[in-house]
């Protein structure tokens, strides 16, 4: 389990949340045979309300993986949005672009190879919603950038901001991760205290953090 709800309340959320059929059912398949990290269920269940809430015609997405969640948006969207999403793993990439196209997404679906702080540092275009999915321990560096990308009434959307609970009790933090976890407090203390920001972190998943402008 995530580390940061009790165990009876997840299976309990997770019971509540209808599986999925036909493309993604067959890339939760393809993530859990092969050890693949996606977004955990009841994350993917809020990517889908957010992007019905907002109706975003453009997505900047940091951490492609197998190109599940960025899929997920994309046809929770009905197929009438844009996607641009980063990744730097070669062979993430190759998996992502091939399940892209066997679908039939790629015009819909971009994908930007390198590491997403370089990536980001170079784009100029505007976002209606953001979601940050890569590089625990850089999402603070991402922020900027992010806020430059923002429309001013877009929403960013964070995974794993509670990082199996490391972030909310020193008890749990094991000494490899100290670094992770100090940026990412740094980045919800950034999130949380910056007046012209409202934010929300939900203990959902691994933690999520919702953010949008005053």
């Amino acid at each position: 389990m995530s580390g940061i709800t009790y165990d009876y309340m997840e299976q309990y959320i997770r019971q509540l949340i209808p599986e999925h059929n036909g493309v993604l059912r067959d890339m939760e398949c393809y993530a859990k045979e092969n050890s693949v990290p996606i977004v955990q269920k009841e994350t993917a269940k809020f990517l889908e309300l957010m992007v019905t809430i907002k109706k975003p015609k453009k997505i900047l997405e940091l951490g492609t993986a197998i190109g599940y969640s960025a899929v997920l948006m994309y046809l929770t969207s009905d197929k009438d949005c844009e996607i641009t999403t980063v990744e730097r793993d070669a062979e993430m990439i190759e998996r992502a672009k091939s399940n892209i196209e066997k679908y039939g997404f790629q015009n819909n679906i971009k994908i930007l190879e390198g590491d997403c702080l370089e990536v980001i540092e170079n784009l100029n275009d505007s976002y209606d919603m953001i979601f940050m999915d890569a590089g625990k321990g850089h999402y603070n560096h991402f922020l900027p950038h992010c806020l430059r990308l923002l429309k001013q009434d877009g929403i960013i959307v964070a995974d794993n901001v509670l990082f199996r609970g490391m972030v909310a009790s020193k008890d749990l933090i094991k000494r490899r991760k100290i670094t992770i976890v100090k940026r990412m407090k740094s980045y919800l203390d950034m999130v949380s205290n910056d007046e012209d920001l409202i934010t929300s972190v939900l203990p959902m998943g691994d933690g999520i953090a919702v953010t949008t402008r005053r």
